[in-house]
């Protein structure tokens, strides 16, 4: 019998310790998809948001796990097989997007974006600027990724209020959205993307957001309804910073471009040198606990 074969998007080495008893071959199936696909038993896909990384799922006739590298699977979720286990990248990015976060947040209260462009012109111009501290922040979203968010704004000495799929202790619902939306000063969105969460933030969601109040959407685009938050810019009533869009990359015609009160960041929350070191050690374990047998980490089921 022969060993399984694995699909990695990195040379096996970069695990330091891989399993043996394991086929290994580097491959990317959006430039080349090789012979032994039929053979693949455990397949990493590229690091990449587009269902392209999918496509080539029916042919792996041997299929037993496919290992994602993001956190959300909502691109590859549709075409993965039935008895196929689907495991996402829990743990790669909350450093990365934490970090992100904090920095879209801080840089649209402080200015940044204007400081940027008064540099461009020579131009002297301060401002005088909102601080985090002392805000109220509404955390949409409480997984690892969301935890490591909070984590990282407590020390700004700020008040968060955190929100999941279902209550616990101290989290709300998020059907207690519309009560909690007047009271913050910062909102921020890091929920996965599934039936429940698509259009979420749409007009009535923005319309009950205070005066004066940051959106910032690291979650997925389809989560904020575009049109809604492109009207709500223009009213000067909001500000957003998102990483995320409905259509990546975004297109050069699109309303996003020209909206006011506006910070985009073209989809980089896992993209820093914090996201391949995290990646490693999970592709790595969960190889391991292929090998010998034992329950994989972070199997996706249900909507999550």
């Amino acid at each position: 019998m022969s060993e399984p074969l694995v699909w990695l998007p990195f040379d096996p080495d970069l695990l330091g310790d891989p399993p043996a008893g394991l086929r290994y071959e580097v491959v990317d199936p959006r430039e080349q998809v090789p012979a032994s696909v039929s053979e693949v038993a455990f397949y990493v896909p590229p690091y990449a948001m587009g269902p392209e990384v999918g496509t080539v799922l029916p042919a792996m006739t041997s299929l037993e796990v496919v290992q994602t590298l993001s956190a959300g699977v909502d691109n590859v979720r549709p075409l993965v097989p039935e008895g196929v286990t689907l495991c996402n990248g829990r743990g790669i990015h909350d450093t990365s997007t934490a970090e992100l976060a904090l920095t879209l947040v801080l840089a649209s209260l402080r200015g940044i974006p204007e400081f940027v462009r008064a540099h461009d012109q020579r131009a002297w111009s301060p401002q005088w600027r909102p601080a985090l501290a002392d805000k109220r922040v509404l955390l949409v979203g409480h997984g690892a990724i969301g935890q490591a968010i909070e984590r990282r704004l407590l020390p700004f000495e700020v008040d968060v209020t955190r929100v999941a799929r279902t209550a616990r202790d101290g989290v709300h619902a998020i059907e207690e959205l519309p009560d909690l939306l007047p009271h913050a000063d910062v909102v921020i969105l890091i929920v996965p993307l599934t039936d429940e969460t698509r259009g979420l933030v749409d007009a009535a969601f923005l319309d009950r957001m205070k005066d004066g109040a940051l959106l910032v959407n690291l979650a997925r685009g389809a989560v904020v309804r575009t049109d809604d938050l492109v009207a709500a810019l223009h009213t000067g009533r909001i500000t957003a910073a998102v990483d995320v869009t409905e259509t990546e990359p975004l297109p050069a015609d699109s309303p996003l471009w020209a909206a006011p009160g506006l910070l985009i960041s073209p989809h980089v929350g896992g993209a820093s040198s914090a996201m391949w070191p995290r990646a490693h050690r999970l592709v790595r374990d969960q190889l391991h606990r292929y090998a010998a047998g034992e329950p994989l980490w972070n199997i996706m089921s249900g909507d999550y």
